[in-house]
């Protein structure tokens, strides 16, 4: 029998992340926005945003996200975090430090969906330049303007940006493409950047962003036989323990259940996995107090909730698993905003 799913738990442990990290994760401050996401978008994906917080909680977090709305010569984004800089209520001037980053504004545009915001303080031609500095000569994106990582993550967001703003006008479309055909192996899989290894985690966003993309040619993202090629390494990722590793070899990790489980539902292709196997790896990846680990006997993450809570709503594979959602289904955290902030 499957264990249940322990919902009101994983509720609280995220809610606890969301009043002040553990000690054992304090290094993530910096990284605040997305730590917000993974929160807020698990009690979003649980049914209890509205019960487990109140509205002047709600209203706080609002006020908090726009506060990290930074403007530079390179256009507007949202920063990570206020870590580097004074408490202030007046609007800081522009530092290198103090930057927009791409990834901090992917997350901090879906938390405001989630929220409910009205965009009305966003800065979207700020927003649509700061797009096209990142993007660099061969397709890819930077997560600021000129450095930083470089790699399918930050296309990834600056894709899924676009779709949310409904104004691709800030990407050479072509060439961002180009990249991600130059990342896809002979595995069928997709790696992080050219001639790397596929994974999971990059196979479902490649294919995530071909479906978000708008087509110059009106032809299909994957021909038949890259989607099969496509379909059979994902499928052979999951393991005897019912979970799916991340890459040819290696052991089951939670986040890979929405990483490969995500990309075969974009395919087509989810009837293929052992769901009641699957299930009680990932209720067995639960963590007592609340929170889901990467594997058994871990101590849990925020995005492992996350990605947990979005992968069972992609095969609901019995009543002790809720009804969640993903970003490619018609339903989910991300998708569902799909124009939200135009």
């Amino acid at each position: 029998m499957i264990p249940k799913f322990a919902s009101t738990g994983h509720a609280g442990h995220v809610n606890r992340c969301l009043s002040g990290l553990p000690a054992s994760q304090v290094e993530l401050d910096s990284s605040r926005l997305a730590i917000g996401f993974y929160c807020i978008g698990a009690l979003d994906l649980l049914g209890l945003l509205q019960s487990k917080t109140s509205e002047v909680d709600r209203a706080s977090w609002r006020e908090w996200i726009w506060e990290q709305q930074t403007h530079g010569p390179d256009g507007t984004g949202f920063r990570p975090s206020p870590f580097a800089t004074p408490k202030s209520k007046e609007p800081e001037p522009y530092t290198n430090y103090n930057g927009p980053h791409l990834v901090m504004t992917y997350t901090a545009l879906l938390t405001l969906a989630i929220l409910q915001d009205d965009f009305s303080q966003l800065n979207r031609a700020g927003l649509v330049k700061f797009i096209r500095a990142c993007q660099r000569e061969n397709g890819s994106f930077s997560i600021v303007p000129g450095q930083g990582d470089i790699d399918l993550r930050t296309l990834y967001c600056a894709f899924s940006i676009c779709d949310m703003l409904g104004d691709w006008s800030g990407v050479d479309v072509a060439r961002a493409l180009q990249f991600i055909r130059s990342c896809r192996t002979y595995e069928g899989g997709y790696g992080q950047a050219p001639f790397c290894e596929a994974s999971g985690g990059p196979t479902y966003i490649a294919l995530a962003s071909l479906h978000l993309a708008p087509s110059p040619d009106g032809a299909p993202p994957l021909t038949t036989t890259e989607r099969n090629n496509s379909i059979q390494w994902l499928i052979h990722n999951q393991n005897e323990t019912g979970g799916f590793c991340g890459r040819t070899g290696k052991t089951a990790d939670a986040c890979y259940s929405f990483w490969c489980g995500a990309a075969l539902q974009i395919l087509g292709a989810s009837e293929l996995v052992d769901a009641e196997l699957h299930a009680t790896f990932l209720a067995s990846c639960q963590y007592k107090y609340g929170g889901i680990a990467k594997a058994p006997d871990e101590d849990p993450g925020q995005n492992q909730i996350l990605l947990v809570d979005s992968d069972t709503e992609q095969k609901p594979l019995t009543r002790s698993i809720p009804h969640l959602s993903f970003h490619c289904s018609s339903n989910d955290v991300s998708s569902n905003r799909r124009g939200c902030c135009r």
